[in-house]
């Protein structure tokens, strides 16, 4: 068996850029990634990996049977994985009525979370659903039953994913039981990428070579991912977005949300904010 390592964040915070590093990291070429050949395995909500480990069609379940019937589709990913499979992963840690976690522990090396401020996350979320409604995108982050792909009028090739709101989010990973989970903040990969992405190569047991690290990191900039889009374009980019690799910047919010939005952020989050550095002793906004 190789253990899944689970790369999972709220949509937005960073998941695909670390993903391209760590696949610039594992290659260690001499040119960067293509940003359409990324290492790791399928996003864990893929429907068709999914169907092949259970051997039957999820189209004909429902979303709650299918969640019953995850954690085992896992377990044989694992069992079937000739090298560490580096999955993300957007829904929420969460369990099933007969208390089982939908990624089981057994199944599992660690899991490293991405965390972005809210503020940033919804204007990022926003562009990137092609919505650029910000109102809409605040009230969806602070819903508990928020999910993607739950609508029943079509079968997606992803499988219904509970997001819960951006604090539950966050706290379901963080706080997962049995689980090895490091939290890496947007705003220290970008403001301290060495220190920061370092550390997650050490976490996962990989070669700690500064010099590989630092090659990684320049081969995984955000010009150079925002190139390769504007040339060839990005697979995992919606439809109704613009692009997918639009800024990649903090504090963006400042010029895209109302007074009044970034107080209704605030005020649905925090406790979190608090807890993860994104508000200052005040309650000020930090970043």
């Amino acid at each position: 068996m190789k253990p899944i390592v689970w790369l999972a964040s709220f949509p937005k915070s960073g998941n695909t850029w670390f993903r391209t590093f760590l696949t610039n990291f594992l290659r260690n070429a001499d040119a960067p990634a293509n940003i359409n050949d990324l290492d790791g395995a399928p996003i864990a909500s893929a429907r068709t990996m999914v169907d092949e480990a259970i051997g039957y069609d999820t189209g004909e379940l429902t979303f709650d049977e299918v969640d019953r019937l995850r954690p085992d589709a896992y377990r044989h990913f694992a069992r079937e994985a000739k090298e560490t499979p580096y999955m993300k992963v957007h829904d929420a840690y969460t369990f099933l009525p007969d208390g089982q976690p939908l990624f089981p522990p057994d199944a599992t090396q660690c899991a490293l979370y991405f965390l972005r401020n809210p503020l940033d996350v919804c204007v990022s979320f926003a562009h990137h659903s092609g919505l650029e409604q910000f109102d809409d995108i605040i009230r969806r982050m602070n819903d508990p039953d928020s999910a993607f792909c739950k609508a029943d009028v079509a079968e997606p090739n992803q499988l219904r994913q509970r997001l819960l709101s951006w604090s539950d989010h966050a706290t379901s990973w963080v706080d997962a039981p049995n689980q090895r989970v490091l939290p890496m903040r947007y705003e220290d990969m970008k403001q301290q990428p060495e220190a920061t992405f370092g550390a997650a190569i050490r976490f996962l047991g990989l070669p700690d070579d500064p010099a590989r690290i630092k090659k990684a990191i320049e081969f995984s900039r955000f010009d150079e991912l925002r190139k390769q889009e504007e040339k060839s374009g990005f697979d995992e980019k919606l439809a109704k977005a613009k692009s997918f690799f639009r800024k990649g910047e903090t504090g963006s919010w400042r010029e895209a949300l109302t007074a009044e939005q970034v107080a209704r952020v605030v005020a649905d989050h925090t406790a979190a904010m608090r807890r993860f550095g994104y508000l200052d002793e005040s309650g000020r906004p930090i970043y």
